[in-house]
């Protein structure tokens, strides 16, 4: 029982240690954490507690709202949060670093998204607070459990699309690359605005985004009318992760073949 248990033993240590490091470096970077815990708390108080009568795909547009902006701050977690602060590791020599410790690649990428999906929970925490506290719009804990089970699994793309990022912008252009990615799709997959109201081309585009299908997994969750089963919307953000994944280990051989 031993002999199986230490290996398993002493991979964990090293990732449980480099995740701890990852997660308190994200909650130290003012630049990174106010955005985070603001922008969604923001845009919901701008277009979610306005609408909060009305309807949308079948739900009150409150919650609907509600989760379109968790999914927002997640995917905005997962872009600035991990591939940004890659850039920024980049520029420092961390990320050098990093890659000439034992650790395997695996554990590094492993620690850097739970450290996200860690952060993205405390995002997601708050949003649904003020959401509550604020304009008495609640999930309960029945949704809550469920939209957290779709979307938390759901940002795993993201963080790999926010790493190809970080390996391949330059440092300091990182952010504004991921704003270039990120502002188009959340409006194009009905995150920002329902897809009800966006033109023919924009709804005919949506379905082929990674975004949207993220989106899909969080409304149904609180019961608003599906767009195909559920599964399919499992199966286009696994086939983004695996493409996004082959990218960013692509663009670490790249770099390192650059040095």
């Amino acid at each position: 029982m031993t002999t199986l248990a230490s290996p398993f033993t002493s991979a964990l240590r090293p990732f449980v240690a480099l995740a701890r490091t990852e997660l308190l470096r994200l909650l130290r970077n003012r630049a990174l954490l106010v955005p985070a815990l603001l922008l969604p708390i923001i845009f919901f108080s701008l277009w979610g507690l306005p609408n909060a009568r009305y309807t949308l795909g079948g739900v009150n547009a409150g919650r609907y709202m509600l989760v379109s902006y968790a999914a927002y701050s997640l995917i905005s977690t997962a872009l600035f949060g991990f591939g940004v602060a890659v850039a920024a590791e980049r520029a420092s020599g961390w990320w050098r670093q990093l890659q000439i410790t034992p650790a395997p690649p695996a554990l590094i990428f492993g620690a850097k998204i739970t450290a996200s999906l860690v952060m993205g929970l405390l995002s997601v925490l708050a949003l649904c607070l003020f959401a509550g506290l604020v304009g008495h719009i609640w999930l309960g804990a029945a949704d809550l459990g469920g939209v957290l089970l779709r979307l938390l699994p759901g940002m795993v793309p993201f963080a790999l699309l926010g790493l190809t990022l970080g390996l391949l912008a330059p440092p300091d252009a990182a952010g504004g690359v991921a704003n270039l990615v990120a502002l188009p799709m959340l409006f194009a997959s009905g995150i920002f605005v329902p897809l009800d109201t966006a033109p023919d081309f924009i709804r005919s585009l949506a379905p082929y985004l990674p975004a949207y299908h993220f989106g899909q997994l969080g409304w149904t969750a609180i019961g608003a009318k599906p767009a195909g089963a559920e599964w399919t919307h499992w199966v286009w953000l696994a086939g983004y992760a695996a493409v996004f994944l082959l990218t960013s280990l692509w663009a670490a051989r790249r770099s390192e073949m650059r040095r």
